[in-house]
């Protein structure tokens, strides 16, 4: 059998709430056209209920046996994403010696590009053409002006990927990023097409603080590859008694 190329566990987890999740269903429920939030989409911070989250989610991490817990952590560069990481490096007691922590500009959240921090009602009022376009063309390949379609955002995960059977081989690894990314990387590792992908997407939002879970099956395929293992797991919070929150992003645009 060749040499194994996969890390051993590979850990992919959307950030805790964050105020923009909010602050973007607020406005949806009053039909505003813009949300209300003064950050840049990077600067947004968790919400209170999101930090409860990140501890949820360190204290699982935290019971496992020294000997399966992370020894990588590969995070979005997005202030909810580091905050994300950071709360479950801290309540899990792993330090930087034993579990690096890398911030990886290529795992931040999808581009919106002019239609950033539009609600529906907004981007169907100032924009109707290219909702109009949207709807035509359909979210998978959709590039809204100065933005990214889905695609755009799987290319740079190939390179992710690229990344991390180069670097962490073996290893167990931990990302910590955004909704579309979690389901970008379940259409890469799974080998699915357009619409198996938006097939899922159409059921409901991740969780926040929701893990998939992926670990290496040296029988699989013909040198072993990484199978599923668990999706949207938000059992740790649970546990906590810590509310499961599963609100989009709050620069999402609508679902076809």
């Amino acid at each position: 059998m060749s040499e194994q190329k996969w890390p051993q566990v590979l850990w992919i987890v959307r950030h805790g709430q964050s105020a923009g999740n909010i602050a973007r269903d607020q406005a949806e429920a009053a039909g505003r056209h813009m949300i209300d939030i003064a950050e840049r989409d990077v600067d947004v911070p968790l919400s209170p209920l999101g930090k409860r989250q990140a501890e949820a989610l360190g204290r699982w991490f935290g019971r496992m046996p020294k000997n399966k817990q992370p020894t990588a952590m590969l995070c979005s560069p997005y202030v909810r994403a580091q905050d994300t990481a950071r709360i479950v490096m801290d309540i899990a007691g792993l330090t930087e010696e034993t579990t690096a922590i890398i911030t990886d500009e290529r795992l931040r959240e999808k581009e919106f590009g002019i239609v950033d921090r539009m609600t529906i009602h907004g981007m169907k009022q100032k924009y109707p053409e290219l909702s109009k376009q949207r709807e035509h063309v359909g979210k998978f390949y959709f590039r809204p002006p100065g933005g990214e379609s889905w695609c755009d955002v799987i290319l740079r995960l190939r390179s992710v990927i690229d990344t991390i059977v180069r670097e962490y081989r073996r290893e167990r690894v931990v990302i910590v990023s955004h909704q579309v990314i979690l389901n970008c990387f379940r259409y890469l590792l799974e080998r699915m097409d357009e619409r198996q992908i938006l097939a899922i997407d159409s059921l409901g939002d991740v969780p926040n603080c929701g893990v998939n879970a992926y670990e290496f099956d040296p029988a699989q395929g013909r040198s072993g590859k990484l199978v599923l293992r668990f999706v949207h797991f938000a059992m740790p919070l649970s546990e906590a008694g810590t509310a499961i929150t599963v609100e989009p992003d709050f620069q999402a645009a609508p679902k076809p």
